[in-house]
């Protein structure tokens, strides 16, 4: 078996391309221009994760199941991140970006903190952050906040 790290390519079709990647952008990921052209952009999470938005016609080529509308939920892809703060911080860059923030409740457990926001296309994804110390097996997860 290969020693090559796994990696996730999430693939997304958007209306409009420029418009998603200045979303993404504002975000903090960042576009791969070997991965890109007019029909797509690789959006860069981490050296591991990418989100590949693509048009609606290049989407069309990879399959003939239909684009789920905007007001639809096909997936919630979680983001975790370093602080609360950066959460917040997230969410309102999704919002001056032309995302939408809080489409669902805030989930605060104390020990993991998360808000959920909407793509320019409906996708969503949602901040999170986790004590550490708990995320790594330091700390009990408390029983009062599941």
């Amino acid at each position: 078996m290969s020693d090559s790290p796994k990696m996730i390519f999430v693939n997304l079709p958007v209306a409009d391309l420029a418009k998603s990647k200045a979303f993404y952008e504002a975000l903090g990921f960042t576009n791969e221009p070997r991965f890109s052209d007019d029909t797509g952009a690789a959006m860069v999470w981490s050296e591991t994760i990418f989100v590949m938005i693509l048009s609606h016609e290049k989407w069309k080529g990879f399959t003939d199941r239909p684009i789920a509308p905007a007001t639809s939920s096909e997936v919630s892809l979680a983001l975790a991140l370093g602080s609360r703060e950066a959460v917040d911080a997230m969410v309102e860059a999704a919002a001056a970006a032309g995302g939408t923030a809080d489409i669902n409740q805030v989930q605060d457990h104390g020990f993991m903190y998360g808000r959920d926001i909407l793509d320019p296309d409906g996708h969503v994804w949602g901040p999170f952050w986790m004590d550490p110390a708990v995320a790594n097996g330091e700390a009990p997860v408390p029983e009062t906040s599941v």
